[in-house]
This record gives structure tokens, sequence and C-alpha cells, in this order.
């Protein structure tokens, strides 16, 4: 009995100690939860209560240089669903799947989703206004139309590749829409409110709105009309020469502004599911890579000159048609050679053998230093996704061989881009700029600049000097030479025609298959655009001097004439060969009479409009250069006005 009794006292001392022990566990569990843990479990349980219904910004706008808006959003209607509302689901399910024709599987299971908010996406999103008034006529629970934006491209097909376009979410998938989205999304709102299991609103609980910050506007350097002239002479050139593909780009060479580019084939921006992907994620410009040809010379010429290794009006070089190096015969393109020639003739005949003595005289490492230093074999850091690197040869695998081919742009791989930023620097000082579409963002609601999207000035490849040279070489390629189509008359044009090979499936060149390029710059004194144009396999004659050149020519008159740049008096004269157009100077016809005209002998035709004794206005302007043939149109009238 007496071993029952402390038997008892110790089960009773031990429960008491552990009824202490879990008191104190107890009031210690509480204090950590009304002193540390309380605001957290206190937010765990807001969040269970809480349902947010979000609010996306507004999307900011993207124009060019002079404020003309070239993407925007619209309002339109999308279907929203909450499923802990909706009372019949296989109803609804049916209903939704027939108006949204889409399969009905797929709205079955997103009727019975455990989530608040559920979109049908893509079907259900940015819809017709018919099938969104079907839809509310049905007036569905937990069924809502909401209100959703999309992306808007006022001009259709214009700057496709260089704007891109946003995804279902209206995120940026492509172009600068990609490159520039954490600014122009914004941020999203909501509208917060406590809800009970079924998700709807509690009574008697306030709601709580955060607005939406719109994203800011993007302004490009891009300008819409100088845009307008490309795209047309491209689509111009597409029904002429019917090329594998086309591309064209326009830029500042002081600053790396571009003014324009563009590639064909395109596609529309809102509509670019109904294009292979091949169109819309390949920005030719940027990302297409080929061996240059003779554009690429232009940097032979110009470490030449820098390095000491050439005077092109006192050093002489014959080409028999060929240039022998390493036991290899490589051949001038013109059969038979051009003879004795002063290495200016080189450069505007583009003769292959006098640019590989000029590659000889520097050697491979200062060549291929040069080149580097140009901008090849690495990217151009230019402000839009998917830009290509080219291939450079290892320098420890150039050989004699390698060495002159590279001299005329043959064996390497480079992009537009490049070609564009490196030519600029040859022609602008000598200064490598870094080729960019971004200027600057502005605020939608202050329309205040926030930001100038500032790109720094590259280093200085060659002087001064010697990019005077440069300049005056190629304007003298333009009068003289290979790029004679591209003369301008008025204008001082510097430009350099390219042709190569394109290179098979089985690494081998393809005999009847070129990209023939040509890169023009004006006025040449002082350069304000550079404007490059490349034909991949186009049909009939290929050669860069009778595809290319013209195209470029024609891009650059209305660019010039749109931009404002004043006439040169001292151009160089082009030198006439047979079968060029003959140009003759318009006369003052104003102010004289119908006797005076009769007594004179002109050049041109004239065609007369009106009535009276004396011409009062013609066109073309007086002292304008027309090809022979072209008619002056006078008009007459009874009231002399004073010549202008």
């Amino acid at each position: 009995m007496k071993n029952s009794n402390v038997t008892i006292r110790k089960r009773l001392a031990i429960t008491l100690f552990f009824s202490i022990l879990l008191y104190f566990l107890l009031l210690a569990r509480f204090a950590y939860v009304q002193l540390f843990a309380g605001q957290e479990l206190m937010d765990k349980a807001e969040n269970l209560w809480t349902r947010d219904v979000p609010f996306d910004a507004k999307r900011g706008q993207i124009l060019d240089r002079n404020g003309h808006v070239l993407a925007y959003n619209v309002s339109v209607p999308s279907v929203m669903l909450i499923p802990s509302q909706i009372v019949d689901k296989d109803e609804t399910a049916f209903q939704l799947a027939h108006i949204l024709e889409i399969d009905r599987d797929k709205i079955d299971k997103l009727v019975r989703k455990r989530q608040l908010l559920v979109w049908i996406a893509p079907e259900g999103r940015r819809i017709s206004e018919e099938k969104a008034q079907a839809i509310g006529a049905l007036q569905l629970p937990g069924v809502l139309i909401v209100e959703d934006s999309q992306r808007y491209y006022p001009h259709g097909e214009l700057a496709a590749h260089i704007l891109g376009f946003t995804g279902v979410d209206n995120q940026g998938l492509t172009g600068v829409e990609r490159q520039y989205d954490q600014r122009l999304v914004g941020n999203r709102g909501y509208i917060s409110f406590y809800a009970d299991a079924k998700g709807k609103m509690m009574p008697n609980q306030s709601e709580r709105f955060l607005p939406p910050r719109d994203g800011e506007d993007l302004y490009l350097t891009i300008d819409i009309n100088i845009q307008k002239i490309i795209e047309r002479e491209l689509d111009s050139a597409v029904q002429q020469f019917q090329p594998d593909n086309i591309l064209a780009i326009a830029m500042d060479p002081g600053n790396g502004e571009i003014l324009g580019m563009a590639s064909r084939p395109t596609y529309h921006p809102g509509q670019y599911r109904e294009y292979e992907s091949e169109i819309y994620n390949r920005n030719l410009p940027i990302w297409k890579t080929y061996e240059p040809g003779s554009t690429f010379k232009v940097i032979t010429l110009a470490a030449a000159i820098e390095e000491g290794q050439v005077d092109l009006h006192r050093d002489h070089f014959f080409d028999p048609g060929y240039a022998m190096v390493g036991g290899a015969r490589i051949r001038c393109w013109k059969h038979g050679g051009h003879g004795s020639q002063s290495y200016l003739q080189v450069v505007e005949n583009s003769c292959n053998p006098g640019f590989i003595a000029m590659g000889q005289r520097l050697g491979k490492d200062r060549l291929f230093d040069y080149i580097r230093r140009f901008g090849f074999g690495q990217k151009t850091g230019v402000d839009l996704p998917g830009e290509g690197t080219g291939i450079l040869f290892k320098l420890d695998r150039v050989g004699p061989v390698e060495l002159a081919t590279t001299s005329f742009g043959q064996g390497v791989s480079v992009t537009p881009i490049q070609q564009v930023a490196a030519i600029s620097a040859a022609i602008n000082g000598g200064y490598l700029v870094q080729p960019h579409v971004g200027k600057q963002w502005v605020n939608p609601e202050s329309h205040e600049v926030t930001e100038i999207i500032n790109v720094p000035k590259g280093e200085q490849v060659i002087s001064e000097e010697t990019s005077t040279k440069v300049r005056e070489a190629l304007e003298s390629v333009v009068a003289n030479g290979s790029g004679r189509a591209a003369y301008l008359d008025g204008f001082r044009v510097g430009g350099k025609t390219g042709t190569a090979q394109k290179v098979g499936p089985n690494g081998r060149y393809l005999a009847n298959e070129h990209i023939v390029s040509f890169i023009g710059f004006a006025p040449a004194d002082e350069p304000a655009v550079v404007i490059y144009v490349a034909v991949d396999n186009p049909s009939g004659i290929q050669f860069g001097s009778v595809v290319s050149a013209p195209v470029v020519q024609k891009i650059m008159e209305d660019v010039l004439e749109y931009l404002e740049v004043e006439p040169r008096k001292n151009q160089l004269p082009k030198q006439y060969r047979w079968g060029d157009p003959i140009l003759y100077e318009v006369p003052d016809l104003r102010g004289m009479s119908i006797d005076e005209l009769r007594q004179s002998y002109f050049q041109l035709p004239i065609e007369v409009t009106g009535h009276g004794e004396q011409v009062i206005m013609q066109s073309p302007a007086p002292g304008t250069k027309v090809e022979e043939g072209k008619r002056i149109r006078i008009y007459l009238g009874d009231n002399l006005q004073e010549k202008n």
C-alpha cells in the first residue's frame, strides 16, 4: 500500500511537471506569435481572404525621331473566368466553346480550375466586339467581359523588323519591343478586396485600388519619311530583280543614329502569326552574315593610306589580269586586266590584284589589326536583339592566300550593320560609331524627356587626314569608276560596289549566285548619311554596279532632298561613257516672249501650256540638269514676272 502511494505521488509530480512545461511552452508560443510572428501570420491570413483583380498598365508608345507614332495600344474586349462563381460548368463550357470556336475540352479544364481568375488564352484574349456581345448577352455567372489592350501598328509593315511585336500578355518578343520591354511595359495595378471561399466579396469590407503606372514613350532615331523612301525602293527592286532577299540601312555616319532600315521579305507586326518564323525572327540587316566582296576593300584602302604604304596619285600598279600568290592564280574581275594604273584608278576600277598588293604591303598582322579595330569579328552593340558577329580568319591560320583574299573581301564573313559602322568610321574622320535606334525616353503624362539615350563615341581608328583621302577616293569611284550608277548631279556622292559569290551548303562557291551590294555616302565633303543596299541572288546580271548602285542612288536623291542638303558646286564631273544618258542644264525661260522663244534654239524640247504673250512659269526649274529628251513645260500668261 505504501509503494502504491509513492507511485501515485510520482505520477502526479510528473504530470504536474509536464503540465507546467506545456503551460510555459504555450505561453512562450503566444508571446512569440504576439510579439514577433503576429504581423506575418496576419499577412498570410489576409492573403487567403484577399482577391486581387489585376489591371495592366498601358504600354508606352514607340515614335520616330519627329514624334510620328509607330506603335501604341488600343482597348479590346477579353474573356475572364471566376471558376468559383460558375454555377453550371458544363453549360458554360459548351456556350463559350461554341462562340469562341475552340475545343470544348480546353474550356472544361479552365472552368474547373482552383484559381480566382482564369484567362482563356489565346482564344479568349482580344476578341471581336461581336463575340464579346454574344458572350455578354448570355449573362453566364463567373464569366466576365473585361477591357484588355492590344498593340497596334498604324503603318502596317513599315519598319516591322525594327519595331518587332508583342505577345499575348503584351510582352515584347522581338525588335525594340523586346529590347526596351522593361520600360515600355510599365507596372501593373489592381483592385484588392476581401472574398469568401467562393470568391464573392465579403460584406462591409472596403476595396483598395493601386493604379497602374503606364510605360514610358520611346522615341527612335528612325525618320518615318526616310523609312518610307527606303521601303519604297526595296519593293521596286524586288519587282525588278526577284531576289532571294534584299536589305538596306541608312545611318548618320557621325553619331551612329539609324535613320531607316528594312529588308524583304517582311511582315505585319500585328499579324505575325500568319508568317513563317524565319521572316519575323531574322532582322537581316543585323543578323545576316556573308562575304562582303569589294565593299570590304575600303578597309584595306584606309589601312594602307594610314600606314603610309600607298600614295593614290604617285604610286602605280600594273594589272595583268591576275596575281600569283602562294602558287595560286587569283584573277581580276576584268579579263586581261587593267594594265598600268595609279592606285586611285585601282580603287576606281575595284582591281583585285591591286588590293592584294596593298594587303601584302601591310602584312597580315597590321591588316587584321585594322580589320578588328574597324569592328569586324564582334558585335557593333546595336540596340536590337539577334545581332550576328561574322567570322574572321584566326591570325595563326592566315597564309599568303588568306591574306590576299581578305584584302579584297573574300574568305571573311560580316554583317551589313558591321559594314555600315566600319565605312562610317572610314569617312567621318576616323571614329568608330555604335549604330543605335533608341533616341530618348519621354514621360507619357508630362511629355518631359526623362532620359536621352547617349551612345559613347568609339576610338579613333584612322586619322582625319586619312579619312579625307578615303572620301576623295570613294567620290572618284562614283564619278569615274565602278560606282557611276550612283552619281547624283549637284551632290558629291562617294561609294563602293561589292559583288560576292555565295557559299553553298557544301562549303563551295556557287557559280551563278551572288550577293551584290553598294554602300554610298553624301555629301563627300561633309557626310550626312551613309546608305547600304545588298541584294541576294538577283535575277539577270549580278553586279553591284548594275543592281545595287542604282537603288542607292534613288534612295540617296530623295533622302538628301528631304534632309534639305544643299548641292555642292565643286562636284567631280562624271566621266561619261558610251551608253550613259546625256545631261543638259535647263535654261531660264521665265519672262521670255513668244517671239523670243521662236527665234531661240534649245537642246531640250519645249511643251507649251496656257495662253498669253510671256512665259510666267516653267518646269523643271532653271539650272536643273535633266536627261536628253526630257521636255521643258512652260506656262504662258499676260503678266510678266521678274526672274527669281
